[in-house]
């Protein structure tokens, strides 16, 4: 089995450090500085490189963190399941400054099925999986009852990135044991 090249940069922003990987042509993950990212293989060679790619999504990251609609996406590849694939899809459906929650991702990518509550879980272990979040929006994703519900930079960061999105974070519900620390 032949070892797969991946390339890394990293870049500050508002939320802390940000780094971003690449299979040379496409974004293939985005980690915060709470998070530990893993490649999509096992047998991987990584460097660090700067490439047309970690420009454009410079570009992208600095328009959004400026609260300006970034333009078109980076070129994006992802690694996952068919049904991991088609949740993360429907995230990027989701506007800036809108919420939805897991139980209405479900009834989209569901409509027919009674099962909501089952799949909303499953839906809930796909977004928790986003390799790309921030670009792939699954900070906009909350709890029935607008209970905030984990996010992989944390809670604080999840908030952050949705008050730069205008949404009035004060009608949220922090779980019982967290604390509201800032970014």
């Amino acid at each position: 089995m032949s070892e797969i090249l991946y390339t890394y940069t990293k870049t500050f922003s508002p939320i802390g450090a940000i780094t971003l990987y690449s299979d040379g042509e496409n974004l293939v993950g985005l980690a915060m500085p709470s998070q530990q990212y893993t490649l999509p293989t096992s047998t991987v060679t990584v460097i660090e490189e700067n490439l047309p790619i970690f420009d454009e999504t410079f570009a992208w990251l600095t328009d959004y963190f400026k609260g300006k609609p970034p333009k078109t996406l980076p070129q994006i590849r992802l690694f996952g399941t068919d049904f991991r694939q088609s949740v993360w899809q429907e995230l990027c459906r989701i506007p800036a400054g809108l919420l939805v929650t897991y139980g209405e991702l479900a009834k989209k990518l569901y409509p027919k099925d009674s099962n909501t509550g089952i799949r909303a879980r499953a839906i809930g272990g796909a977004v928790g999986h986003n390799p790309i979040p921030i670009i792939i929006p699954c900070h906009r994703v909350i709890g029935v009852h607008n209970n905030l519900t984990g996010y992989t930079g944390g809670l604080a960061v999840k908030v952050k990135l949705l008050e730069l999105e205008g949404i009035d974070v004060s009608q949220l519900k922090w779980p019982k044991r967290t604390t509201k620390n800032t970014v």
